[in-house]
């Protein structure tokens, strides 16, 4: 089984792109192990993170710690990045060979 990958979810409330973001991690999650921490980004460590991850508004997503996006989240280009880094894993896992 693969590892779960570590997502790192900045939201705030009232916010309809969060609310569809959460539908897209939900409905990704059921391919793609995710573990998910989900952080207010109008607290103090919401902003810090965001100032440093490069969030300019919500919903902000962090994949493994790295800026995936901000804005809207596209469910295709973020199981397009989680397919990829499984692709990965596997052929570490395996010494290269698929």
């Amino acid at each position: 089984m693969t590892a779960p990958v570590e997502i790192t979810f900045l939201t705030q409330r009232d916010c309809a792109f969060c609310d569809r973001a959460k539908d897209v991690l939900r409905s990704v999650g059921q391919d793609h192990p995710l573990y998910i921490t989900e952080i207010d980004l109008t607290g103090e460590e919401g902003q810090q993170l965001a100032r440093r991850a490069g969030v300019m508004f919500a919903p902000g997503v962090l994949v493994d710690g790295e800026p995936f996006s901000y804005g809207r989240l596209s469910e295709r280009k973020l199981r397009r990045a989680l397919s990829k880094r499984a692709a990965v894993n596997t052929r570490s896992q395996t010494g290269g060979a698929v």
